[in-house]
């Protein structure tokens, strides 16, 4: 049955979302302060991970721990104000991430990454984005032999549980694939089945341009107001008053805001990043996306120039931007690689919502009929929106989703 949906938020999820509902035979009105794929998922590092079955997990050992405090690191920064303000869902964040709570969260979160390309590549096809898309993998780099050894044996065991497929690469083997990285690395993994993206954003606009052409309604609007009615939803958008039978809320790390004004309490937290594009020294090659892993940055040889991206800055989401994380990176990167000038005035700046248990929320609003929610990826929403739009209109349909969606469910904070 043909049902009229609002969907929320137009990055990678909403729109991922929009696009499913749209080819279910919805009539679905997508909205969004900008236009599609403008703000978080702008800014990533382009890559679809179906490597990244592991989430993110909050550094428990006390070498980690007392590395970052001194706040001058590349990988993890923070500001005092947004580590106070997010004080609860950081300490559960932290509980979860070790032993055997870890552990069940890993199984239940990879259950959605191992999904990524079989959602993303129907989606493509659709859009006619083939161009943007490389495969062929990326490369996680070591300077330490020990470390390398270490992360290896955690692949080994993605492969054997998940299907995770990489190669490993000596010294030889790496200066032979990147001859212009700097010297002193003992090896890379090379992880073989991610597709790289070169404009991120670009994607998102043409899923989006896709979505219209299935019928769908793209409206460029804030969102002022969100209410329950009798009959459905109302929204009020500084362009006018939308009606719906349903609403889906996937406004990534303004989720919880809008939530908080319909009564429903989320712990989300963000966490910043920041990158700038430069152009390559004269004569200067960079093939492959390559990730230091011992220092936390990324470099993506992107359609605008070598995209260089941080790692996670806690921080309120609307703090004024602080750009000694990007610089300590930079000046790491110019030691990796040799970069040229920057492209760009600014740098960007994003926030990628994050929950405490590291999963997604993704299903009904708790005692909201006709209100569900999507947000909440963390890194990964660039690499899991389709998934969660499949999946999320899967349950729309009243169908059974294709896998246990419970541990997604957004009572589960209120159990």
């Amino acid at each position: 049955m043909s049902r009229s949906i609002i969907v929320l938020g137009a990055g990678m999820v909403g729109v991922s979302v929009a696009w499913h509902l749209a080819r279910r035979g919805h009539a679905v009105t997508l909205v969004d302060r900008r236009e599609p794929g403008r703000e978080t998922s702008f800014g990533n590092a382009g890559i679809i991970q179906r490597e990244a079955v592991r989430p993110y997990a909050f550094p428990r050992d006390v070498g980690t721990l007392l590395r970052v405090l001194p706040n001058r690191e590349v990988d993890i920064r923070y500001r005092p104000a947004g580590m106070l303000n997010a004080a609860g869902p950081l300490l559960q964040y932290w509980l979860n991430s070790g032993g055997e709570r870890y552990q069940r969260i890993t199984r239940e979160w990879a259950s959605l990454i191992v999904r990524c390309q079989d959602a993303h590549g129907p989606m493509i096809e659709a859009a006619g984005a083939q161009e943007l898309i490389r495969k062929g993998g990326w490369l996680e780099l070591y300077r330490r032999q020990k470390a390398l050894d270490e992360r290896l044996a955690e692949a080994h065991e993605d492969r054997g549980r998940f299907g995770v497929e990489y190669e490993v690469l000596d010294a030889e083997g790496l200066y032979a694939t990147e001859p212009h990285l700097a010297q002193g690395l003992v090896g890379a993994i090379h992880w073989t089945q991610p597709w790289m993206v070169t404009d991120p954003g670009a994607l998102v606009q043409a899923y989006a341009r896709s979505f219209e052409q299935q019928g769908g309604r793209l409206v460029q609007a804030s969102v002022e107001e969100v209410v329950q009615e009798d009959r459905g939803w109302r929204v009020v958008t500084s362009t006018g008053v939308l009606e719906a039978e349903q609403v889906v809320i996937a406004m990534g790390p303004w989720s919880s805001e809008m939530l908080s004004r319909l009564g429903i309490k989320v712990p989300l937290f963000v966490k910043r990043g920041y990158h700038m594009h430069y152009s390559a020294e004269q004569g200067a090659t960079l093939n492959h996306w390559v990730m230091d892993a011992e220092k936390g940055f990324l470099l993506e040889p992107m359609r605008a120039g070598i995209r260089l991206t941080t790692g996670a800055e806690l921080a309120d989401l609307n703090a004024p931007p602080q750009y000694k994380q990007l610089a300590a990176a930079e000046r790491a990167a110019r030691k990796l690689f040799p970069l040229g000038k920057r492209r760009e005035a600014e740098p960007w700046k994003g926030a990628r919502p994050c929950m405490p248990d590291m999963k997604p929320v993704i299903g009904p609003a708790p005692g909201k009929p006709g209100l569900w929610l999507a947000f909440g990826h963390g890194h990964q929403g660039f690499t899991l929106g389709p998934a969660t739009g499949e999946l999320l209109a899967q349950m729309v349909d009243g169908a059974v989703p294709a896998i246990d969606m419970a541990p997604f469910a957004a009572d589960r904070f209120h159990g």
